[in-house]
C-alpha cells in the first residue's frame, strides 16, 4: 500500500526558507541557502541504519526517487543481498554511491566537480553503475579501458572554413581515459574513508602517457598577437591576453578576478578557492610591474558598481565566462593557427619563457600555481635551447674547452 504524505508535498516544500527541512517516512527534504533543495533518506533496513543523500532538486531528483531507493534497499534485504562483514553494510552500487560522493564533495568544497560529474554521468556510471562498489575488480577495470579505447569521438570543425572541413572521427586518447580512472579511484578511496566499503577490490592501473609537445609563442608572435588584440573591438580580449601572458593564470581565474583582490602596491592578484573550479586552492598570484601599472589604469576606467574586473550583467555569475570567439579571431588575425594556439597556450607561453629565462623551477611553480614540481619539470624537459644554454654556461665557467 502506497504511503500518504502530508508534510512532503510540493506546496509545502516550495514554501521552505533556506535552512528549513521537512521529514516524513524516512525521507528528508532540505532547502539550502542557494535556493536548491536536497533529498536524503534515513531509515532502518534489516537492523542497519541507512543514511544516504539521494540528489538535488536542480538535478531533477524527486520524492519518488527517494521512495524507490528505500523500497530497493528493503527488497535487497529481503533477498539476502547484504554485505555483512564489519557492520552489516548494504551492498552499495556505484550508481548510488556517485550521487552521495558528488554531494559530499560539494558540501566540503571539493575541486573540479563539473568534470567529475561529467565523467561519472557519461562514462563511469553507464559502465559500472549496477556493480557493487566493493566488488569492482581489476578485470572490470581492464574491460572498461578496452571498451573506451575502442570508442571514437567526433571532431567537429570550427572557424571560418567550417563549410569546407568535414567532421572526422578520432579514438579516445589514453589521457582522457586516465582522467576518468582518476575519478573512479578517488571515489573508491573516499568510499573507504567514509566507511562505505572496507577497501577497494582493485588497484587501478592507468595508461602511460606521452609527454606531448607544449605549444608556446615566440616573442615576435606575442608582439603580433598583442597588437591585434589591442585593436580588436572586444573590450575583454586585450586585457585577458596581457594578464595571461604576464601571470600564467588559467582562463577562469582571469575572467573571475574581483577588483578588491588586485593588490597594485604588493603586485599580487588574490585568487580565492572556488569549489569545483580552482585547481590549487586559494593563492596569491605574483604580477609584473608592467601588469600592475596596466591594471591600475584599467581599474580607473573600469565600470563602477560591479565587483568584477570583467563584468557581464547578463551572465548568471555576473562576469564574463567565455571569450573563445574573440580569441580565435585575434589569433587568426595575427597569422597564427587557432587550432594550435588556444587560450591555454597563453599559460604555456608564460611558463615556458620563465623557464627559458633561467628562473629556478620551484619559483616557476610558485608563480604558475602548479600542484607539483613534476608538472613544471615538463616545461624544462621540452626546451632544448634552454638546456643547451645552461651547458654552455657550465663550460664557460669551468674553462675546460
Amino acid at each position: 500500500m502506497a504511503k500518504t504524505f502530508t508534510k512532503l508535498t510540493r506546496p509545502l516544500m516550495r514554501r521552505l526558507a533556506a535552512g528549513e527541512k521537512l521529514n516524513e517516512h524516512g525521507i528528508t527534504f532540505e532547502r539550502q541557502a542557494s535556493g536548491d533543495g536536497v533529498f536524503s533518506v534515513n531509515v532502518m533496513v534489516d537492523g542497519q541504519r541507512i543514511h544516504r543523500v539521494i540528489g538535488r532538486e536542480s538535478d531533477g531528483t524527486t520524492r519518488t526517487q527517494a521512495e524507490e531507493f528505500i523500497e530497493k534497499a528493503r527488497q535487497e534485504a529481503r533477498a539476502g543481498r547484504l554485505s555483512l562483514p564489519k557492520g552489516r553494510k548494504l551492498a552499495l552500487t556505484l550508481r548510488d554511491a556517485a550521487l552521495d560522493y558528488l554531494e559530499r564533495l560539494r558540501e566540503s568544497g571539493g575541486k573540479d566537480l563539473k568534470m567529475k560529474k561529467m565523467r561519472l554521468d557519461l562514462h563511469l556510471v553507464p559502465f559500472f553503475g549496477d556493480m557493487a562498489l566493493a566488488k569492482i575488480g581489476s578485470f572490470d577495470i581492464e574491460r572498461y579501458k578496452k571498451q573506451r579505447q575502442q570508442e571514437t569521438v567526433i571532431l567537429r570543425p570550427r572557424g571560418k572554413a567550417i563549410e569546407q572541413t568535414a567532421e572526422r572521427a578520432a579514438s579516445v586518447k589514453p589521457a582522457t581515459i586516465n582522467r576518468e580512472l582518476a575519478v573512479l579511484s578517488h571515489l573508491l578511496n573516499k568510499a573507504t574513508e567514509w566507511g562505505w566499503i572496507d577497501r577497494p577490490a582493485a588497484r587501478i592501473r592507468r595508461f602511460q602517457e606521452g609527454q606531448g609537445r607544449i605549444t608556446y609563442l615566440t616573442t615576435d608572435q606575442i608582439k603580433r598577437l598583442i597588437e591585434v588584440a589591442k585593436a580588436d573591438g572586444n573590450p575583454v580580449i586585450y586585457p585577458f591576453i596581457v594578464i595571461a601572458l604576464e601571470t600564467s593564470m588559467r582562463k577562469m581565474e582571469i575572467l573571475g578576478i574581483r577588483k578588491e583582490n588586485i593588490g597594485i602596491e604588493r603586485r599580487i592578484i588574490y585568487i580565492p578557492a572556488v569549489a569545483g573550479e580552482t585547481k590549487t586552492g586559494a593563492r596569491e598570484q605574483p604580477i609584473t610591474q608592467h601588469l600592475a601599472d596596466f591594471l591600475a589604469c584599467y581599474l580607473e576606467a573600469a565600470q563602477p558598481g560591479t565587483p568584477w574586473l570583467f563584468p557581464s550583467p547578463g551572465a548568471k555569475s555576473g562576469h564574463v565566462m567565455d571569450i573563445r570567439k574573440p580569441f580565435r579571431r585575434v589569433v587568426e588575425a595575427a597569422g597564427l593557427d587557432p587550432d594550435q594556439v588556444v587560450r591555454h597556450t597563453m599559460r604555456h607561453t608564460a611558463i615556458t619563457h620563465l623557464v627559458q629565462a633561467g628562473v629556478d623551477l620551484p619559483t616557476v611553480k610558485r608563480i604558475s600555481g602548479h600542484k607539483t614540481l613534476a608538472m613544471v619539470e615538463r616545461y624544462a624537459h621540452q626546451n632544448g635551447a634552454h638546456i643547451e644554454g645552461a651547458m654552455d654556461k657550465l663550460q664557460a665557467r669551468l674553462k675546460l674547452g
